[in-house]
């Protein structure tokens, strides 16, 4: 056995702290790479798989089949959980990384649904459930393994490392991304340059297998197993006995569902504002993100610091706190300074829809069928969807034609009953020519004029944001490390982190959007963040326990 794996329960030596934290550090940055290329490439994923549905729906579709992975990863935790408590944390962590390799690697080669139709999101849905497996199974084991070689004094310092791979791992993907972009052109990235990011991964999964076999086993428990100590059943003791169960509960929504949905939204939603809503052309959005990024990565690091001085518990509940108090203003900050004609336009000339509430559905259809077609409210309210343009709802009397009113003009939309497939089609196409002339005439772009984009105060905005990610973010494996005991400690901590990050925050993207899509407002869906926020903020409150000076070794 190595130095590092023969170090009892205290920290590793000097030369053996870099390697543990270098060793997890890359592995894991690898697994954030192949999770997030899915996430970075949804508009164009929304295309080549799900293009039998409306463009709203193929969205939020997209959208859902991101989340697929993040649905399964409280499973993922429990099974390599218990696996790490029982064999040991190094080999968990090796088989997690080789199941998320080769499932990203298989996405590259993967037909479209103009191919091989429905199979295509089929396949592509088991391969990101099997990524969301390995991920609930590779963080737990990463932080523990760090946080048990670290020295007390120093573990929030230690695990912030591992704190900044998801930042780091998103960062990458969006070099590559950018990269390829950029040599190849965005009609030929479209069509087949987006598969390149996924495939080279396979390179990636090589070097960092390479690199974690050089690592011994976690000297805690090494030392547990040598004797005799190990938990013969970590999930009856987990999650059956009320003590430690509690301790699960508070964590997960006294710390980690807020920061999940703080993290997600900093880092994905606002992305996913910017390419969809304010229409930012993809290139500039991956940029402009990517700087930020690079930007505030650094404040995982000090935040990690600053908890093993004041503690875990303020610095998380604070940067919730900031979040839910500033995420309205934030966004409307963002929508003028990356798209200023549409903020212009939407405050000169707000459009509203008047129609009878009965005429109208939700603009999201969970099986593809409904083409909003049929009824005037569903078309007009299409029409604005696919346009990126809020609008208000004021009802009508029953049975009344919709109309859109733009500032002060109105456009009457179409009433298709009793009209043949033609003449509706035909109706509804000199509908939407209208509308986008009124539009037009108010100021509503098309998309984001890039000469208009005030980049500077673009990036200040998402740097705010992320900053608000590194604060609930750096500490909270320090903090999930210390809430449990040794024997049981990667079940325990895995479970809450994987559905507050899987669940509350991975849902984030389609939840909000779809709830968009269903009131017409583009800042409705920060509801959600905000809520969940200000829930972790009441319960950490008064529930949460202090962590940093606890020992960890029993």
């Amino acid at each position: 056995m190595t130095t590092i794996g023969r170090e009892q329960a205290g920290a590793a030596p000097e030369q053996g702290k870099v390697l543990v934290i270098l060793a997890s550090s890359l592995g894991t940055v690898f697994e954030w790479y192949d999770f997030y290329l899915y996430g970075l490439l949804a508009t164009i994923i929304t295309g080549q798989f799900f293009s039998g549905v409306n463009e709203t729906t193929g969205f939020i579709f997209a959208l859902a089949a991101f989340a697929a992975g993040f649905a399964v990863r409280p499973f993922g935790a429990l099974v390599f959980g218990r696996i790490g408590d029982m064999v040991g944390r190094k080999n968990t962590f090796l088989v997690t990384m080789g199941i998320m390799g080769l499932s990203t690697f298989l996405v590259g080669l993967l037909p479209s649904y103009a191919t091989i139709g429905v199979a295509a999101p089929l396949i592509l849905v088991l391969l990101r459930l099997l990524q969301g497996l390995a991920l609930g199974g590779e963080y737990g084991g990463a932080a523990t393994y760090v946080a048990e070689h670290a020295p007390a004094t120093k573990r929030g310092l230690f695990t912030s490392f591992i704190q900044t791979t998801a930042t780091l791992g998103l960062f990458a993907a969006l070099l590559v991304v950018i990269g390829v972009r950029t040599l190849v052109g965005e009609a030929a990235f479209a069509e087949w340059g987006w598969r390149v990011p996924f495939l080279i991964s396979i390179l990636l999964l090589g070097v960092s297998m390479w690199i974690r076999l050089q690592l011994a086993e976690s000297p805690m428990f090494q030392k547990m197993k040598d004797e005799g100590k190990t938990s013969k059943a970590p999930l009856t003791e987990a999650f059956g006995e009320w003590r430690n169960l509690k301790i699960v509960l508070i964590a997960l929504f006294g710390a980690v569902a807020g920061q999940g949905v703080v993290w997600y939204t900093g880092q994905f939603y606002a992305l996913f504002f910017l390419e969809k809503t304010l229409k930012v052309d993809g290139a500039t959005t991956n940029i402009l993100t990517a700087i930020a990024l690079a930007l505030a990565t650094p404040a995982f690091v000090f935040f990690g610091w600053l908890s093993d001085r004041i503690g875990r518990k303020p610095i998380i509940l604070t940067g919730c706190t900031l979040a839910a108090l500033t995420y309205f203003p934030l966004f409307d900050a963002l929508s003028k300074a990356a798209n200023p004609a549409l903020h212009a336009a939407s405050a000169a000339a707000p459009v509203t829809v008047v129609a009878d509430p009965r005429d109208c559905s939700v603009q999201f259809d969970p099986v593809g069928r409904n083409r909003f077609d049929a009824r005037s409210c569903d078309i007009a309210k299409s029409y604005l969807a696919k346009a990126g343009v809020a609008y208000a709802n004021v009802a009508a009397s029953a049975g009344s034609v919709a109309q859109v009113r733009v500032g002060t003009a109105i456009v009457p939309t179409v009433d298709p009953a009793g009209m043949t497939p033609d003449a509706r089609k035909a109706a509804i196409t000199a509908f939407q020519a209208r509308m986008k002339a009124a539009l037009a005439g108010v100021g509503y772009p098309d998309k984001a004029d890039p000469a208009r984009i005030d980049k500077p105060r673009t990036v200040a905005i998402l740097f705010v944001l992320v900053l608000y990610v590194t604060m609930v973010y750096g500490p909270i494996a320090a903090l999930l490390v210390e809430l449990f005991p040794t024997r049981i400690r990667y079940t325990s901590m895995s479970l809450p982190y994987h559905i507050g990050n899987g669940w509350f925050g991975g849902f984030l993207p389609t939840t909000a959007f779809a709830m968009v899509a269903a009131t017409g407002d583009i800042y409705y869906g920060l509801w959600y963040p905000i809520i969940v926020a200000a829930v972790t903020v009441a319960v950490g409150l008064f529930l949460l326990p202090e962590t940093f000076q606890r020992r960890i070794e029993d």
